[in-house]
C-alpha cells in the first residue's frame, strides 16, 4: 500500500468525491433555505426563515455532542450512511407532503415541515463530524474539497432557486411549482452520495492508504471502510493489542490543546448565522429587487462562502497562525453595526458588498482552521479532533440563530 502514498493513485478522484459528498452534506437543508420565499408566502405568521433554522439546530447539536463523546468507537461507514440516508428520506418527505396537502399552509403541514427539518438536523451531525472526522485522518485537500462542497450545496441551491424563480414566476402556482422542482433535484443527488459513500470512496487507492496508516495507529473506526475496501488485515487484533497504539490524547486533552481552534470556528459562526439568512430574509427593508433581493443576498453570500474555501489552495494566502486566525475572528464582529447602519441608512449595492464579505471570510476562516489544527496528530487523534472542532462549529450556528432573533427587538411580531 506504501506506493500509494500522499500523492498516490486515486488523489483527484478523492477530491471530486469529497466534493460532492460535502455538497450532500448541505443541499437538502440549504434547498430548505432557499425556498424560504415559498415558506414565507406559506406561512407568513410562523416566521419560518427563523423557527426551521432553531428547530434544526438543536437537533443536530444534541445529535452531534453524543457522537463526539462516543468518537472512538463508532462505525464511521454506518455513521455517514445513516446520515445520507436520511438526508434522501427526509427530503423526499418534503415532497410527499407538499404532495397531500396540496401546496396548502395550516400549522399541521408546518409542524410537518419543522420535524423534517429536525431530522436534517439529525442527518447532518452524523455527516458533518463524521466526514470531517475521517477525511482529517487523511491529506488536507481533502478537507479542503468536502468544506468547498459544503459551500457549494449553497451557491448551487441558490443558483438553481433563481433559475426556477425565473422559469415559474409567472405562471400559476409557479411558487410552489420552483420549490418542489428544486427539491426533487435534491431528493436525487442525496441518493447520489449514499451511492458514491457506499461503493465508490472506500475502494479509491489514495482512500485506503489512508486508512490503512489510521489502524495501524490504533484507530479503530476504520474498520468497516477497510473491509468496503477489500482490505481485512490492518484490523485485526495485532493492531489493537499493540500498547504504543492504545495511547492516545483524550477528548479533554485534545480540546484543552486546541481551544483557540474551537473558539475561532465558535466565533465565526456565531456571527455568521446571527446575520444570515434570517436578517437577510426580513430585515433589509424594500428595495428596488423587490421579491428578488432576499435570494440575491443569499446567493451573494453563498458564492462568496465558496470561493473563500479556495483561497487557503494558495499557500501564501493561507494564514496558518494562531494568533492571526483569532484576530481575525473576532475582527469579523465590526460586521454588526455594518450590517445595522447598512440596513438603516444604506442601499442595497452596500448590503451586497457587505454580504458578500460575509461569505468570504466565512469560508476563507473555516478551512484554514480545519486543515491546520490536525496537523502533527495521528489518525485516531486527527478523527477525535475533527469531531470535536464540527460540533464547535455547530454550537456557534446554534447560538447564531437563537441571537437572529435579537434583530426582532422593537419591531413587533
Amino acid at each position: 500500500m506504501a506506493v500509494h502514498g500522499e500523492n498516490g493513485e486515486g488523489k483527484y478522484t478523492a477530491m471530486i468525491v469529497c466534493w460532492l459528498l460535502g455538497n450532500g452534506c448541505l443541499f437538502s437543508w440549504n434547498s430548505m433555505l432557499t425556498i424560504e420565499d415559498y415558506y414565507v408566502n406559506l406561512f407568513p405568521d410562523y416566521h419560518p426563515t427563523r423557527v426551521l433554522t432553531l428547530v434544526y439546530q438543536p437537533f443536530a447539536l444534541g445529535t452531534l455532542a453524543i457522537l463526539a463523546y462516543k468518537e472512538a468507537k463508532i462505525n464511521t461507514r454506518r455513521r455517514n450512511l445513516f446520515g445520507y440516508s436520511l438526508f434522501f428520506i427526509s427530503s423526499l418527505l418534503v415532497l410527499v407532503l407538499d404532495l397531500a396537502t396540496s401546496g396548502k399552509g395550516g400549522i399541521g403541514t408546518y409542524i410537518g415541515i419543522c420535524l423534517i427539518s429536525g431530522a436534517f438536523g439529525v442527518a447532518d451531525a452524523h455527516v458533518q463530524g463524521g466526514m470531517v472526522g475521517d477525511l482529517s485522518l487523511m491529506c488536507p485537500e481533502f478537507i479542503q474539497s468536502f468544506l468547498a462542497g459544503l459551500a457549494a450545496s449553497g451557491a448551487l441551491t441558490s443558483a438553481l432557486r433563481l433559475i426556477t424563480k425565473a422559469a415559474f414566476e409567472n405562471s400559476k402556482g409557479g411558487l410552489r411549482k420552483g420549490a418542489m422542482m428544486f427539491f426533487a433535484i435534491s431528493t436525487f443527488f442525496e441518493l447520489l452520495c449514499v451511492l458514491l459513500y457506499a461503493h465508490v470512496f472506500p475502494k479509491l487507492p489514495i482512500v485506503k492508504y489512508y486508512r490503512s496508516k489510521a489502524a495501524s495507529e490504533g484507530s479503530k473506526t476504520v474498520s468497516a471502510d477497510l473491509a468496503a475496501g477489500g482490505i481485512q488485515t490492518l484490523t485485526g487484533e495485532g493492531v489493537e493489542e499493540d500498547p504504543k497504539h492504545m495511547e492516545r490524547l483524550g477528548n479533554k486533552q485534545l480540546f484543552f490543546q486546541n481551544m483557540d481552534y474551537a473558539a475561532n470556528l465558535f466565533l465565526v459562526y456565531v456571527l455568521t448565522l446571527s446575520i444570515f439568512p434570517g436578517f437577510l430574509s426580513e430585515d433589509t427593508g424594500s428595495h428596488s429587487l423587490g421579491t428578488w433581493y432576499a435570494l440575491v443576498l443569499i446567493a451573494m453570500y453563498n458564492v462568496w462562502d465558496l470561493v473563500g474555501r479556495y483561497i487557503p489552495l494558495i499557500e501564501i494566502l493561507k494564514l496558518k497562525s494562531r494568533k492571526g486566525l483569532m484576530i481575525a475572528s473576532i475582527s469579523r464582529f465590526l460586521l454588526i453595526p455594518a450590517f445595522y447602519f447598512t440596513a438603516k441608512y444604506g442601499d442595497q449595492g452596500w448590503m451586497i458588498m457587505l454580504t458578500s464579505y460575509l461569505g468570504l471570510s466565512n469560508g476563507y476562516l473555516t478551512v484554514c482552521v480545519l486543515t491546520v489544527a490536525p496537523e502533527g496528530y495521528k489518525g485516531p487523534e486527527q478523527n477525535a479532533l475533527g469531531n470535536l472542532l464540527v460540533l464547535c462549529v455547530t454550537g456557534g450556528i446554534f447560538a447564531g440563530v437563537t441571537l437572529d432573533w435579537l434583530w426582532l427587538i422593537g419591531k413587533g411580531w
